[in-house]
């Protein structure tokens, strides 16, 4: 679902994670993460509400259950409970748990091919950023530089990008939970993904703290709506966005590289790590949907992959619209940077 989730555009045509007022495919994600209102008939809405325990919190995940909890106004100083909603914003998502159960089966799915998912298990248990994400005086340093309207935006796109990453770890870590009996592999890696997200979330998070701020994840947790798709649209969305999480940081690395006078906050300088991160979860996907070649090969399933193509790029380019003072204070311009996003992806 990729921090700064690409998270999916099921937003905008739908709500589109990489990835707010309908919540999260897990992860819309890239940059600021994206989120998408489901068509109807991405939305099975005869479908028993499906609910789901996390930490201690349950969380009701019909495609149009809400839940919410009042703030408290005991709140520490400085915490944000979250950030305004609105079509783009990153939102939380949920699934059909028993179809995920149904499909990666190895006793009903004999044929079920598991060798590209071990080989994916060995990458994932080596985790190649287990020391990568740790800070030093730079961070609190170039906050404190930052100010006028570059410093609100900045603390948007922190907000926005750790909303969207967390998102991607709450569903990643139930589908973990859920498919430990039935595929351990894939159980186990959706919980290494999730572990990847909630450090990436995380490292967001105590960015935000440099500005004096910080969101409150726990609530976010029990407050933010839940938006329901059926497994084949989360293969689909979250593919994506994990693969255009990949380019949008890398891009902005290798810029910020040879562009150093633009090198505004040393977070930055993380993307080139961090960017693998996304991209081996871009090739899990992949290998989830070639494991189930019926959501790659038919005349229908070609044209919804269309669909997501179209949805996710477009919301991106809409959400970095919105935001092109961010791109110009770190040198990009924000129409060459997306079209060379949607090139590399292809």
């Amino acid at each position: 679902m990729p921090a700064m989730a690409a998270h999916s555009l099921l937003d905008l045509a739908l709500p589109l994670r990489l990835g707010t007022s309908d919540s999260s495919l897990s992860s819309c994600r890239t940059l600021g993460g994206y989120g998408f209102r489901p068509l109807p008939s991405m939305v099975n809405r005869e479908k028993r509400a499906c609910s789901y325990s996390h930490g201690g919190v349950k969380a009701a995940a019909a495609s149009e259950t809400v839940v919410k909890e009042k703030p408290k106004n005991n709140k520490k100083k400085g915490a944000k409970e979250g950030i305004k909603e609105s079509l783009l914003t990153p939102r939380f998502y949920t699934t059909d748990f028993d179809e995920m159960e149904m499909l990666f089966n190895t006793e009903i799915n004999k044929n079920l091919d598991q060798s590209e998912f071990k080989a994916l298990l060995a990458e994932f248990k080596t985790d190649y950023n287990q020391t990568h994400f740790i800070r030093n005086p730079e961070f609190k340093e170039a906050a404190d530089k930052m100010q006028g309207p570059l410093r609100q935006i900045f603390v948007e796109f922190l907000e926005r990008s750790c909303t969207a990453e967390f998102s991607g770890f709450l569903l990643y870590k139930e589908l973990g939970r859920r498919l430990k009996k039935t595929n351990p592999v894939v159980a186990e890696i959706f919980s290494l993904m999730s572990r990847d997200e909630a450090r990436h979330a995380g490292f967001l998070n105590k960015g935000l703290s440099d500005f004096n701020l910080a969101l409150d994840l726990g609530f976010l947790t029990k407050a933010r709506k839940y938006t329901f798709f059926k497994p084949k649209f989360i293969f689909y969305a979250t593919y994506l966005s994990e693969k255009i999480g990949y380019w949008r940081y890398i891009t902005i690395y290798r810029h910020l590289r040879e562009n150093p006078e633009y090198q505004v906050y040393p977070i930055f300088k993380y993307f080139e790590n961090w960017c693998q991160d996304e991209n081996r979860h871009g090739d899990f996907f992949s290998a989830l949907m070639k494991a189930q070649p019926q959501f790659l090969n038919d005349w229908k399933a070609k044209l919804w992959s269309r669909f997501f193509c179209l949805s996710v790029y477009v919301t991106m380019y809409l959400n970095d619209c919105q935001r092109t003072a961010f791109y110009e204070g770190i040198g990009l311009n924000t129409k060459e940077f997306d079209m060379h996003v949607i090139i590399e992806v292809g």
